[in-house]
């Protein structure tokens, strides 16, 4: 139910057609957190969020056409799919040279959706975590109020990797 209300409010928000008779404008989103990673909580820089209070860096890739479908069809599919897909999506993702990614815990998904705009690219719908839940289940994050749901495994949910940001970590 939230998907297809995601769905028809994403398409009211683009389809509506302003008093002059054309598309609304709709203003391009501009991260207001500075590039060069000053700010207190953390910054975006080359497609990444850095998270410094937490010290985790976040994917933050465009989502497109082909993961939206995924979404909205229950299937799997680049950025979207069943959580054994999410699972293994990050495993084997290599992005912005380092091939360490995981997904996050229900905890570290809530704590970075309750903060401001954050992702320049961004669903408001529900993403997978690694936690689980009961009978079963798995914690999704719901990103418009930052709290966490039990969902099916084989349900279609959007995917957002995380990596620890030491010095440390595997880079490709």
């Amino acid at each position: 139910m939230n998907k297809i209300i995601t769905l028809v409010l994403a398409l009211c928000v683009f389809i509506i057609p302003a008093n002059a008779g054309g598309l609304m404008d709709i203003e391009p989103y501009t991260n207001n957190i500075s590039s060069d990673c000053t700010a207190k909580d953390g910054c975006y820089k080359n497609g990444v969020y850095l998270e410094l209070d937490n010290e985790l860096m976040w994917q933050d890739a465009s989502y497109r056409d082909a993961d939206d479908a995924a979404y909205v069809t229950e299937d799997s599919n680049c950025k979207a799919g069943n959580q054994s897909y999410a699972v293994n999506y990050c495993q084997t993702l290599v992005y912005n040279g380092y091939s360490d990614w995981r997904l996050p815990s229900s905890d570290e998904m809530m704590n970075v959706s309750k903060k401001q705009r954050v992702f320049v690219d961004n669903r408001g719908a529900d993403f997978w975590t690694s936690t689980p839940a009961t009978a079963g289940r798995y914690f999704v994050v719901y990103t418009v109020d930052g709290h966490r749901y039990a969902r099916q495994p084989i349900q279609s949910n959007y995917i957002r990797c995380v990596r620890c940001n030491a010095d440390t970590a595997t880079k490709k």
